[in-house]
């Protein structure tokens, strides 16, 4: 190699270093590629794996709803059949009674006779209990009629109503402005009914008796209607019974009732996608609590769905 070839054997071997490094670097380029498209086979491959599971989950998941749906039919049925069966026996057994103690009254000593009465009592508290029962049967049964309803006119309805058995009762009624709402008419009124009825049940015992009604606005979609009374109250600690089906706070002997309505009160709230709630104290009063969708609410949705 002579000096005049030096120049090219030097830029002859920088070539081949700068070939050699694009080729190395193509190669690693190509592997982490290879690399990079194996994991993301072995994810997709992961991720449809968990599509699969997911998948069967929520055909399960379906199934297990149908049949849940199909099992809480069935019961409901059932309950409404023998409630409504027991009704008849039940009838036979308060007629034939009275008539007994109608004929041979002054025949029996008075041991017999108190036998009679609480027969006669307890056929009629059996009675209530199935005529309660069924009514909560119904509530399943009955389709949702879904309308504007103002809660202010529905109050003062059902206190009209109310009030025509407490004229011998000095109560206060304190009752706030009160919105328009979106719901059942009929099981709405059912719903104050049995709220009201218990306020006014449970401050029979009070000298001062108060009952307030009124709402606040929970967020931009819910307004929350409330029934407070300054009566017996109730232990915070069972709370969780009060909304069950024959669930009773109080003894019968202080305060007559079947321990249903309020189990209405829940169905019917949920019915309408609200909750309700109690909060209360012994010998302090309580409030009971549901909410409702707001009407301006529904009307947007109304319309949303034309459009």
């Amino acid at each position: 190699m002579t000096s005049e070839d030096l120049p090219y054997f030097v830029l002859f071997i920088v070539w081949s270093v700068v070939i050699a490094s694009f080729v190395a670097i193509r190669r690693r380029i190509e592997d982490q590629l290879l690399d990079a498209r194996g994991r993301l086979q072995s994810e997709l491959e992961v991720s449809r794996q968990r599509e699969d599971e997911i998948r069967g989950l929520n055909q399960t998941l379906a199934r297990r709803a149908a049949e849940l749906e199909a099992s809480n039919k069935e019961l409901e049925s059932f309950s409404y059949s023998v409630s409504h069966d027991l009704r008849a026996p039940i009838r036979h057994i308060v007629g034939f009674t009275e008539l007994l103690q109608k004929h041979t009254f002054s025949s029996l000593d008075d041991k017999s006779r108190r036998c009679i009465q609480t027969i006669l009592e307890s056929a009629k508290r059996m009675g209530d209990l199935i005529d309660d029962l069924l009514a909560f049967s119904r509530i399943g049964r009955i389709e949702t009629k879904m309308t504007f309803v103002s809660l202010e006119l529905l109050v003062k309805e059902v206190i009209a109503d109310v009030g025509q058995d407490l004229r011998d009762r000095d109560i206060i009624w304190d009752i706030k402005p009160l919105p328009v709402c979106y719901g059942d008419r009929s099981m709405l009124r059912v719903v104050i009914v049995n709220l009201v009825s218990n306020a006014v049940k449970f401050t029979s015992k009070r000298a001062g008796a108060k009952i307030e009604i009124g709402c606040v606005d929970v967020n931009e979609n819910e307004v929350e209607m409330f029934v407070r009374d300054n009566g017996a109250g109730f232990d915070m600690e069972y709370s969780d019974k009060l909304f069950g089906v024959f669930q009773r706070l109080h003894l019968a002997e202080q305060f007559e009732g079947t321990g249903i309505g309020l189990a209405i009160v829940q169905r019917i709230i949920v019915r309408h996608g609200g909750k309700v709630r109690a909060e209360g104290m012994l010998d302090r009063g309580a409030t009971f609590y549901f909410s409702l969708p707001k009407a301006r609410d529904a009307t947007t949705n109304r319309i949303a769905s034309i459009l």
